[in-house]
């Protein structure tokens, strides 16, 4: 449709245009990449306009304005997310942020909460039937659009046509402006590229084939990314399309095909990247652009089984709260989506939520896992809505669990250098024990390397990991859950009580070298339970030999599970310098003898007058 034929009336020029904006206005500007720059260049350069009240979520361009005296004189910013162009505006006062779920923003506008006089936004050329799309901007833009007295569009052939509920008729605009210019990008950023690489390992070990991911706001969450190649049939139903999507979309990583709400379809609100993202997104009817009210629903999200949510935060504090839009009192983003998909993946069957950031700031000076938020910082997502935290140190799993063992998961993924400091803490507020013992100072990325998984017979698998500060309330249930017998046999003697003190002091021994317990875990329901454990320690009755031990769960035994256990402490022990083992073994215990004897037929079986066995095994050649 030409619009210079069709309606020419409503034609104008962009300082015509934005004459039509009375003084005293509420002015509503679309969202980020896809605000209409020229109309709010020639708006802010139109001395005449005064007292105008501007509403808007990720703003880009009145950057170029806030220093300015005579704008600040003129404008008032109200804006629902805090962009890193306005960051310093905020720290400085020059800026009203409205702390806002983003789901429920464009219900403060139909409800006339926020009443809105005018809407600025840009729009794609139409097409022969009068509809222009709203492109890579419909998420509350939308709302605002549809609430306005008056609506300003500039017509922009730069503007990709998303499909979905992004159309609207020249009919219903009041002023159009024909104007190109390239639109605004929001490119990726490479830094702290090893912290990345580091979480995003953790991430993906998390991240299943077949599931529905959000990815929120921020570098960090679009910089794991490009991490997630290896997976299969991955889904998106998220606020935000990034750059970062685009390698897993050519590589067919993204097919969406096992999605359970509108599968085949990305369904998103917002585009932020580069020319070429835009390129790819025009007219393609893969992507299924709805409003925020839609998009960022916690009962839509929760249509999506296997919904994974990944965000990010400023802080975490050892009971889980978590702090995204301020560093103290300096507003530094904005709640922005983290909350809604949060709620949304807890409410998906299957679903989680990952929160995922750098366990420190300032150049490693100051840790972002805490004893309490900093004072003045918001509580954006509360204790009872977290799931995951992930830092380059680890995964710590909160969800269910209490304030002591949330102490324990976060500051074993706190940086080294803070963990005691976190501990002791911990104690004067009396979260934990006043006589717990610290997570080791150590970095433990290198224990990456000792994960394993056993297929057995029944398809069930089993993961092997070494055992961390974060396994003594799981320990001790395994330690319950065995009978009477299997405890006789690992401890010579009829143990009734595993103590705290006791199950502590297992880990707390472990320095993953000299000492190294390893723990073999199985998926039940939501979690991960304990089903064997393996240690060997350094042996003070022959240099070069470490003492081994280890118990399977009675329904698992007779499945390989002991062998491949001894085969992983064996791997781990001759990579420490170890030459074989000693192991102490009741002499009734058949099972166990016979476990030792098949791997190592050099053995050698030495009897004790008191009813039990030492068994000698050296490591063979291994080029024998």
């Amino acid at each position: 449709m030409d619009i210079h034929s069709h309606c020419p009336e409503k034609v104008l020029d962009p300082e015509k245009a934005v004459t039509k904006i009375k003084n005293g206005s509420r002015v509503f500007v679309g969202t980020g990449c896809g605000e209409p720059q020229k109309l709010i260049h020639a708006m802010v350069q139109d001395r005449t306009i005064q007292d105008i009240v501007v509403y808007q979520m990720l703003s880009s361009t009145f950057s170029n304005y806030v220093d300015d005296e005579f704008f600040l004189n003129r404008f008032s910013l109200k804006l629902f997310f805090i962009s890193q162009a306005m960051r310093q505006a905020a720290f400085e006062g020059k800026i009203d942020y409205i702390p806002a779920y983003l789901s429920q923003i464009p219900e403060l506008f139909h409800s006339q909460r926020i009443g809105l006089d005018v809407a600025l936004v840009q729009i794609s050329p139409p097409d022969r039937f009068g509809y222009c799309s709203l492109g890579i901007s419909v998420d509350i833009t939308l709302a605002g659009m549809m609430n306005a007295g008056m609506i300003i569009a500039q017509i922009n052939p730069n503007m990709p046509r998303t499909w979905g509920d992004s159309f609207i008729h020249v009919n219903e605009i009041d002023y159009l402006v024909d104007y190109e210019e390239p639109l605004c990008e929001a490119l990726p950023t490479s830094k702290n590229v090893d912290i990345v690489e580091r979480i995003s390992g953790f991430v993906n070990q998390l991240v299943h084939d077949g599931a529905t991911l959000q990815v929120g706001f921020g570098h960090l969450p679009d910089s794991i990314l490009p991490y997630l190649e290896n997976k299969k049939d991955l889904g998106l139903h998220t606020q935000v399309i990034t750059n970062g999507f685009l390698p897993l979309l050519r590589k067919g990583v993204i097919t969406n095909k096992k999605k359970t709400l509108l599968q085949g379809r990305i369904v998103c609100s917002l585009c932020m990247g580069s020319a070429e993202l835009y390129d790819y997104l025009d007219n393609n009817p893969l992507f299924y652009f709805r409003s925020s009210e839609f998009v960022n629903d916690p009962n839509q999200i929760a249509r999506n089984d296997n919904l994974i949510s990944i965000s990010s935060a400023l802080e975490v504090d050892l009971t889980g709260q978590i702090s995204t839009d301020s560093k103290g009192y300096l507003f530094y983003s904005g709640i922005g989506d983290q909350v809604d998909f949060l709620r949304g993946s807890k409410l998906s069957k299957g679903g989680f939520s990952i929160i995922a950031l750098p366990s420190t700031a300032q150049n490693g000076e100051v840790s972002r896992i805490v004893p309490h938020l900093s004072e003045g910082a918001g509580v954006a997502t509360t204790r009872g809505d977290v799931d995951i935290v992930v830092t380059e140190y680890g995964i710590a799993e909160l969800h269910g669990k209490g304030i002591y063992q949330r102490v324990m998961e976060l500051a074993q993924i706190a940086h080294p250098k803070f963990r005691e400091e976190l501990i002791n803490e911990a104690k004067k507020r009396h979260y934990i024990f006043a006589d717990q013992l610290p997570p080791t100072k150590q970095d433990l990325i290198f224990l990456e390397k000792y994960k394993y998984y056993l297929r057995l017979p029944d398809e069930k698998t089993i993961e092997f990991r070494p055992l961390l500060p974060s396994d003594e309330f799981a320990s001790r249930n395994f330690f319950y859950s065995l009978q009477e017998t299997t405890i006789y046999y690992r401890f010579f003697q009829r143990r009734k009580v595993f103590s705290r003190d006791m199950l502590q002091k297992h880990w707390a021994e472990v320095d993953y070298k000299r000492n190294m317990t390893i723990i073999g875990l199985t998926q039940k329901g939501q979690r991960k339970v304990i089903v064997a454990i393996g240690s060997y320690a350094d042996s003070d009755e022959k240099e070069g030999y470490a003492e081994v031990a280890f118990v399977v769960r009675e329904d698992l035994q007779d499945q390989g599970i002991g062998s491949y256990l001894l085969s992983i402490l064996e791997s781990i022990a001759r990579e420490n310098g170890f030459q074989g083992f000693i192991a102490t073994v009741l002499s009734e215990n058949t099972k166990m003898i016979h476990v030792f004897k098949k791997r190592y037929s050099g053995a050698r079986i030495k009897m004790s007058g008191g009813g039990d066995v030492e068994i000698h095994m050296p490591f063979k050649d291994e080029k024998e």
